[in-house]
């Protein structure tokens, strides 16, 4: 609709046409992205099956290169993410912008939206890195590395928090946060398709229609495949230490202690096909039940660390934290270390190892997570959306990662633990935990809640997953979901995940989401321009009282 000739800008774009099938296998999908998708993760199953050693020479040459070359940006893309969150939460007239038309209610109440945020975003992140991240800056980190503190004494506790809660604070809850903002502006306000695509066209318009718009839809499926078999790896290598923990059987661990062949194929079997499931029921369904049962799980878990773990010892760790946290974030979420001189290989290799690469599983995990909040996030608005998807996350992360991790800590300090915590395998430090906490049989009631609290997690991120996969290949219509394409991609995220555990550990998966990530981490920060775009030409549309929403222009329209 044109805009009135003494107004000096045209209402916002409130039509993206994307060609889906009408009929057939395809039917209510794109062909040009399903396809395409389909292809590339298939062809990267199969090389990780069939030609193993080349897949791991490969990945691992990649891996160097890619890390070398991006560290830099990645590091700087995620600072500019914040800054852009945070920007438009705070600014007066663009907080108070809505997801959604003016009025428009929350579709969902805020105990389950902050439920499904954990379900979706971190849940079994948190589960593995409690314990296993401040242990591991517990014994080394950059003040280690420089001799300003030695390794696992108490003087190492603050600076481990410090990068602790660097790594799962706002960096990852603001990329998160752009992503989904971006998206759900203009689904919602304009009635763009819930797409990756849909973020970018106040920047390109209808030019997303075609084959530029394919193309980042093509590279954000496959960065979501590869972001959820990160957490999907992660989860189940936990899943499998937890069983053994509790007796199931000797064949579950190799003789090294890693996950044998067969374990993984039994929890990816298990796992994937409740999730499945689970996505065939829809969000409001068994999403939401999940993440509430999720949710609570997590708080009876996090209450007996409360009471028999190291509560007032973790509380003081939460308070200082946050502190420490705070003052250093800008210094450290800007700081790029130079190889070089007494400390500089050690520095870089340190934070290509941990900050870098927790960069770009937040960016490859965007997509999904990005579009899962937006599609449970409408009619809130701007500010209310950026302090709840970044803010509260961000704190109960910390909370967790301080009593849980704050305990173990605190059994090592003591000399109770004597290195029994420490010197595990990340994926077991947790059960290693109430090992030492926890009477024997007590210790296995709580291990087995553990394990059904990552079964949970595993099940709601992998349903979660798929079904935002098929919202992209669906055009952004969540409700052209169709069974035997959700089986496909449950079935391809099982794949992915066991090739890549069997090919080389969780280090293969890493290495492959990091090459993954990089195609997307573009299109991020080209989102983070957009959305700018979209909120500084709706806040100037309404000082010269042009239509912002498509029901504004409809109504204009018909006020004619």
């Amino acid at each position: 609709m044109p805009a009135e000739p003494d107004h000096p800008i045209d209402p916002p774009l409130i039509d993206l046409p994307i060609k889906t099938a009408s009929r057939g296998f395809y039917d209510g999908f794109s062909r040009e992205v399903t396809i395409p998708s389909k292809v590339i993760v298939s062809l990267l199953i199969m090389w990780a099956i069939f030609f193993p050693v080349s897949a791991s020479e490969t990945l691992s040459a990649a891996n160097s290169s890619i890390i070398a070359t991006f560290s830099g940006w990645y590091v700087y893309l995620v600072a500019f993410l914040m800054f852009t969150c945070f920007v438009l939460a705070l600014f007066p007239q663009s907080g108070t912008l809505r997801i959604g038309n003016p009025g428009e209610e929350p579709e969902f109440g805020r105990f389950s939206w902050f439920a499904m945020l954990f379900g979706a975003g971190i849940g079994i992140g948190m589960l593995t890195y409690s314990t296993g991240e401040p242990l591991a800056h517990f014994s080394n980190n950059p003040d280690i590395i420089r001799g300003l503190v030695d390794a696992r004494t108490a003087e190492a506790v603050r600076p481990a928090y410090i990068y602790t809660f660097l790594h799962w604070g706002f960096a990852a809850w603001g990329t998160y946060a752009l992503v989904g903002l971006a998206i759900g502006y203009v689904a919602y306000r304009r009635n763009l398709p819930l797409t990756i695509r849909s973020a970018l066209a106040p920047l390109f318009g209808l030019r997303l229609s075609g084959v530029w718009g394919h193309l980042v839809d093509i590279v954000a499926v496959v960065a979501t495949i590869l972001g959820v078999a990160v957490t999907m790896g992660i989860g189940v290598e936990q899943f499998v230490m937890g069983l053994a923990r509790l007796g199931v059987g000797d064949w579950l661990l190799d003789p090294d202690g890693s996950s044998s062949i067969a374990a993984v194929i039994l929890s990816l079997l298990v796992l994937v096909g409740a999730s499945t499931i689970s996505a065939l029921s829809g969000v409001g369904r068994g999403i939401k039940w999940l993440s509430n049962l999720n949710m609570g799980l997590s708080f009876a878990l996090l209450a007996l660390f409360a009471i028999v773990g190291s509560a007032f010892g973790g509380l003081k760790l939460l308070g200082v934290g946050v502190w420490d946290y705070l003052r250093t974030l800008v210094p450290n979420s800007l700081t790029l270390f130079d190889a070089g001189g007494e400390f500089g290989d050690a520095l870089v290799q340190w934070q290509l190892d941990w900050s870098v690469f927790y960069w770009a599983w937040w960016i490859a995990f965007a997509p999904f997570v990005g579009m899962f909040i937006a599609r449970i996030s409408r009619g809130r608005t701007i500010r209310e959306y950026v302090f709840g998807v970044v803010l509260v996350p961000s704190l109960m992360c910390f909370f967790w990662m301080a009593m849980v991790g704050g305990t173990a800590i605190d059994l090592e300090l003591s000399g109770a633990a004597q290195g029994s915590i420490v010197n595990a395998a990340m994926s077991d430090q947790l059960f290693a935990t109430l090992a030492v906490l926890l009477d024997p049989a007590v210790a296995a009631v709580v291990s087995g809640l553990v394990v059904l609290l990552l079964m949970t997690y595993l099940i709601t991120s992998a349903d979660s997953a798929i079904l935002i996969v098929n919202t992209i290949n669906g055009a952004g219509e969540s409700e052209s979901e169709r069974n035997h394409h959700i089986l496909f991609w449950g079935a391809a995220l099982a794949f992915v995940v066991g090739s890549m555990l069997i090919l080389g550990g969780i280090d293969a998966i890493r290495i492959t989401m990091i090459i993954g990530a990089l195609p997307f981490s573009f299109v991020v920060a080209i989102m983070g321009v957009g959305i700018l775009k979209a909120v500084i030409y709706d806040l100037f549309r309404k000082h010269h009282g042009v239509p912002t929403t498509a029901q504004g222009c409809a109504e204009a329209a018909e006020g004619k």
